[in-house]
């Protein structure tokens, strides 16, 4: 794979942990140190999932669905989150991003989908959002992701199978599966070839930590 298009680059004595915690539906909050992004939060008009209620700095929304555009509920005291929608090149909060468009059938009916390539203390997460289909050229030729979010539902974005085969496709080091049930997880599971992968509340990884991973499934309690 090609170079990544926006690279993030720091001491290894300067890194911060990255914790990635899961918060129901499509939602993920990243942190590192007093910097925190949140993917996918709920919106309070969200009839299926728990809206979002932690301020972070940046929210990331790939669709315009209240499952996952919930920028308001993603405010709290003095974090108030800057709201990135859609495809184009970031840069805030210390954290270099990009945005690419694809597209979703979440929710039975086409939208547009927004994949998110975000670097943050020496660490790449690729967040893909409600997925359906493959991921563009441009997402393909960057850098492999340490961590790959992808949806494992199969109603209107990828299933097991298909989440398995795009992170061996983008040589992901670890793969979060969100939009899922116990059955799709444990599918993703089988599909990986892993064994023994127990829930976990959160996960803490520096950059030494992937160092040889290759597709490791973790599942995440919400």
């Amino acid at each position: 794979m090609g170079a990544g298009i926006l690279a993030s680059i720091q001491s290894s004595d300067t890194m911060r942990p990255m914790i990635i915690t899961y918060h129901d539906g499509a939602c993920i909050k990243v942190s590192a140190g007093d910097t925190s992004i949140v993917f996918g939060p709920v919106s309070k008009e969200s009839k299926k999932f728990k809206p979002t209620n932690f301020g972070t700095d940046v929210a990331f929304v790939s669709v315009n669905h209240p499952d996952m555009n919930g920028v308001e509920e993603s405010s709290r005291g003095d974090k108030k989150a800057f709201a990135i929608t859609g495809p184009g090149e970031y840069e805030i909060a210390g954290i270099t991003a990009a945005g690419f468009a694809s597209r979703s059938e979440y929710g039975g009916e086409e939208r547009i989908n927004t994949i998110y390539s975000v670097h943050m203390d020496g660490l790449s997460v690729l967040y893909v959002g409600a997925l359906i289909g493959d991921v563009p050229n441009e997402v393909l030729e960057m850098d492999s992701p340490d961590v790959l979010i992808v949806p494992v539902s199969g109603e209107g974005t990828l299933s097991a199978s298909e989440a398995q085969k795009l992170g061996v496709k983008l040589e992901c080091k670890i793969i979060i599966p969100v939009l899922t049930s116990d059955a799709a997880s444990k599918q993703l599971i089988k599909e990986a070839g892993t064994e023994n992968v127990s829930p976990v509340d959160k996960l803490t990884i520096k950059p030494k930590d992937v160092a040889g991973k290759q597709n490791e499934v973790v599942i995440l309690n919400s």
